[in-house]
Parts: C-alpha cells; sequence; structure tokens
C-alpha cells in the first residue's frame, strides 16, 4: 500500500502536493483528530447570546466585518 501511495504522490505537482502534504498534517495529528471526533455541542444559546449573534451578523451584512485574508495576515499566518 504505501508502494502504491509513493507512486501516486510522484504524480502530483507541487500544489496537489502540498493540499496532501496538508491533509496528512491534519490526519496525524492528534488535536485535529480529537476536535473532529467530538460530539457537535447542543448546549442552548441564551437569549443575550442569540441578540450578540444577530447584530454580529447585521454588522457582516453592513460590511463591517473584518475580511479572513487580513484577519490571517494579523496572525501572522499568512503574508
Amino acid at each position: 500500500m504505501k508502494e502504491h501511495v509513493h507512486q501516486m504522490l510522484d504524480q502530483l505537482d507541487t500544489s496537489q502536493l502540498a493540499a496532501v502534504a496538508h491533509l496528512l498534517e491534519v490526519l496525524t495529528d492528534p488535536i485535529s483528530r480529537s476536535l473532529a471526533a467530538a460530539p457537535f455541542d447542543r448546549e442552548p444559546i441564551a437569549a443575550s447570546e442569540a441578540a450578540e449573534l444577530d447584530e454580529a451578523h447585521a454588522a457582516i451584512q453592513r460590511g463591517e466585518g473584518i475580511a479572513h485574508e487580513d484577519m490571517l495576515r494579523e496572525y501572522g499566518i499568512v503574508r
């Protein structure tokens, strides 16, 4: 099986290989596996939390949100 996987990896271009590498990192990371296996939180949302979520969604609709790319740059994840 490993030989077959190695043969397939040899056929990938750089961007495809990077995607596979990321997938393998997630699959082999114990924290990622734990998060993926964790049950969905079914705790009820309090009325105050629901109001805050409604306001956040409205702010995003008004264009007041922060772009995902900007957040990644702010935290040094991308340049």
